[in-house]
């Protein structure tokens, strides 16, 4: 069937990108599968971070149907857009139901993108991942694809007033190597390790990003163990 919605929604979002004038660092993109089904897996920092992750996907020419909350599919502006491009809702309390409905869809080629710390980080740092994204993959058969994600927190993020100003944020998104389980590895035990790879690409998008603090008042946005003065991870986890 043709993708009459999904297309022109990625054009309008590209001239956003130049109208704000956002300056992309991405790197890893061979390694997207050019067909077969994949579960793409990303750190979750901001709003917007499906439209970048999704993003990380383009040079493959692939569309990646990304998990989301039921609630914006319900929203009057979204959830037909949503729908028509074919994302996945999720209603946490029926959750097997979506999830039937990614495993059809990676069994069928399409690739998955999943937030497996199911909410925004507001200490910008790594949560607990959900082991929904690890079990898809082993029950499809399919690959993992670890993306790392910074600098979205900066335009739009939980607790933040959004900026869409012409600040000239940098956007850096790093993709690894696809991840398969070994032989008799567990679904905990390979989200583990998946984890450990997500951390490993924030952790070089962190070291490449190119803006440093304009001063004091301008160290929200970065991890309390960088030096910043964003929530630690305790101190996130109680607002």
């Amino acid at each position: 069937m043709a993708e009459l919605v999904y297309p022109p929604v990625i054009g309008a979002a590209r001239t956003l990108f130049r109208a704000l004038d956002l300056r992309f660092d991405i790197d890893g993109t061979e390694h997207v599968p050019r067909r077969g089904g994949a579960v793409l897996v990303s750190n979750h920092i901001g709003y917007l971070d499906f439209v970048f992750a999704g993003l990380a996907a383009r040079p493959a020419k692939r569309l990646v149907r990304f998990m989301a909350k039921e609630s914006v599919f319900r929203h009057k502006v979204s959830g037909p857009l949503m729908r028509a491009m074919k994302h996945i809702p999720v209603d946490r309390s029926q959750g097997e139901h979506a999830y039937r409905h990614a495993l059809k869809a990676l069994r069928s080629g399409e690739i998955i993108g999943v937030f497996p710390e199911a909410t925004i980080s507001q200490s910008f740092t790594l949560k607990t991942f959900k082991t929904g994204a690890a079990r898809m993959a082993q029950e499809a058969g399919v690959p993992l694809l670890p993306v790392a994600l910074w600098g979205t927190q900066r335009l739009w993020t939980k607790g933040h007033k959004r900026d869409f100003g012409r600040n000239h944020f940098p956007i850096t998104i790093r993709v690894g190597e696809p991840m398969r389980p070994a032989e008799g590895e567990s679904a905990a035990g390979l989200t583990e390790r998946l984890r450990d790879r997500v951390q490993e690409l924030l952790e070089a998008a962190q070291r490449a990003y190119p803006v440093r603090p304009k001063g004091p008042e301008d160290t929200w946005w970065i991890p309390a163990h960088l030096g910043g003065t964003a929530p630690t991870p305790a101190e996130a986890g109680s607002l």
